[in-house]
């Protein structure tokens, strides 16, 4: 059977589910970024206008139009997983260094560290508590006083 390194350096078989993992997320890394330059955008524009100039070729035939549109239908439906991994993986580095500034900054809640795993009542709770630490900043502007500060925030019951 077939064998793939994985990131430790050790042979993982291809049935692997890490393996599965391991090369989609390689594989949608790169399809990524080679997608988001503008040579990938000068390309599909080039093949559309292949498409369109072969047109009298074929006589505008149901044929000819099919091409066109499984093409694209497949291509938009294999990118809608591509896109998806890599919004996982941004939304998950962004978090992290969020938790990291949360947990490294002295006066800061450790408790919402993981508010992305709350469900919606608790987020609602805890933006509720942080929009009226804003209305009351902005009563102190218009006091003209400060409104910096680490007032302390009661975790919503």
């Amino acid at each position: 059977m077939p064998t793939l390194l994985n990131s430790s350096g050790r042979a993982t078989r291809d049935l692997d589910r890490g393996a599965i993992r391991f090369r989609f997320a390689g594989l949608a890394r790169q399809i990524s970024t080679l997608s988001g330059r503008p040579a990938a955008c000068a390309l599909a524009v080039a093949l559309v206008a292949a498409w369109l100039v072969s047109g009298p070729l074929f006589g505008y035939s149901d044929t000819w139009q099919l091409v066109i549109n499984t093409t694209t239908t497949i291509i938009t439906f294999l990118m809608v997983f591509v896109i998806q991994n890599t919004q996982n993986r941004d939304t998950a580095a962004i978090q992290i260094k969020l938790d990291e500034l949360i947990r490294a900054t002295q006066g800061a809640h450790n408790a919402i560290l993981d508010l992305e795993q709350l469900d919606e009542e608790q987020l609602t709770r805890y933006l509720k508590r942080y929009e009226d630490l804003a209305a009351a900043a902005r009563e102190k502007l218009r006091a003209g006083r400060l409104d910096t500060g680490a007032p302390e925030i009661k975790h919503p019951g």
